[in-house]
């Protein structure tokens, strides 16, 4: 595998040689035209323009399909951006369905196939440095997508804002409960211990919990995110603690969805749960009633600013990035909170969701008392 690296690694520069040669006599008889690339990319116009990438390749990899954004969302919209600023491009798209070795072959088989920039969300942020070590050897830029990579700097990272995530929803339910002068304590299931981005938000949550005055009964960290596994961990919490637990701080709606499911196996009502991610089963849980929020991070602005960051550095530019997050230049967006109150207006009448998609069956009463159509 070294040496089909090594020649690959050959093969590309003398590509890209014959590219700077092709290139050269064209400016020598026609001038040269700067190319800049649509969108929000903020790099200086250092690359070789357009002629640089034509037909070249992206690798977009991504972590789990226990959330099923990565297939209905991420990819596709990842795709149409790219399509629409290089239409000659080739996205190769992989999902490692929670197993850190897998991605780390789909890394390199990326590499073997000679990609001018990898799109990664990491299955394990830690054993991810080793692709980025990789990939970077071979002048092949990294972007973090979703999930930063700690011990290695990426060469760029894009996301919402991980840490302000945790503290949103755990703040929002604390709100609540206060709100509606609630009694107990508070059961706090995280993400997975081997995501980053779980730990960012671990860490906001706590920001907001810590403080509440409501005692943390026990906490949790669900293994790459699964739901079942939540279910489980919960159930025995209903066991031991029943009617102490006030509310449950849920990393995202999958284990969100985990949780109400042990709280119904329990035959105990259901507390106000967190969620994050605004899945269609998340927001028609809410509708229904029996999750209290979730996070809007619209996924097109972040596959898209993606997008455009990869294209940017395919071109030779270095975007510098509107913050910085373990060494790596970022740009992390601000989400969205969404409850019942505002579910209407956040998810619907900005085209987020479409009602015919989310108003079905059971949740069609619902959606008709808040007015959705």
């Amino acid at each position: 595998m070294r040496k089909e690296l090594v020649n690959t690694a050959k093969r590309r520069t003398s590509a890209i040689a014959a590219v700077a040669v092709i290139a050269s006599a064209a400016l020598a008889a026609c001038g040269s035209t700067g190319a800049t690339s649509s969108g929000s990319g903020t790099g200086s116009n250092s690359g070789s323009g357009n002629g640089a990438v034509e037909n070249a390749k992206v690798a977009f990899l991504m972590p789990d399909l226990a959330s099923t954004r990565y297939e209905l969302a991420d990819k596709p919209l990842f795709e149409a951006k790219m399509k629409q600023l290089c239409p000659s491009c080739t996205v190769i798209y992989q999902n490692a369905d929670s197993d850190a070795a897998k991605q780390q072959q789909q890394a390199n088989s990326a590499l073997a196939q000679g990609v001018k920039a990898i799109v990664i969300d990491p299955v394990d942020s830690a054993a991810a440095a080793t692709i980025v070590k990789t990939a970077q050897s071979q002048q092949v830029p990294v972007i973090a997508y979703d999930r930063p990579i700690p011990a290695t700097p990426a060469d760029y990272y894009i996301s919402f804002d991980n840490e302000k995530i945790g503290n949103m929803i755990a703040q929002s339910l604390v709100d609540r409960l206060k709100k509606d002068g609630a009694k107990g304590g508070l059961l706090q299931v995280n993400g997975s211990p081997t995501d980053a981005a779980a730990g960012l938000i671990k860490k906001g949550i706590h920001s907001a919990v810590d403080p509440s005055g409501f005692k943390l009964l026990a906490e949790y960290d669900t293994p790459d995110w699964q739901p079942e596994k939540a279910q489980t961990w919960v159930s025995g919490q209903i066991t031991q603690f029943r009617d102490q637990i006030a509310g449950v701080v849920a990393a995202n709606d999958g284990t969100g969805g985990g949780t109400i499911a042990a709280f119904k196996a329990a035959g105990v009502k259901v507390p106000p749960v967190t969620g994050n991610d605004a899945e269609v089963a998340a927001a028609q849980r809410i509708i229904k009633g029996d999750q209290y929020n979730t996070i809007s991070k619209p996924i097109k602005i972040v596959a898209e600013a993606a997008a455009v960051t990869a294209y940017d550095f395919m071109q030779g530019k270095k975007p510098a990035g509107k913050a910085t997050l373990y060494n790596t230049p970022s740009e992390l967006f601000v989400p969205t909170v969404v409850t019942k109150d505002n579910i209407k207006e956040v998810l619907f009448d900005s085209g987020i969701m479409k009602a015919s998609e989310v108003c079905t069956g059971e949740y069609a009463k619902g959606c008709a008392d808040l007015g959705i159509k």
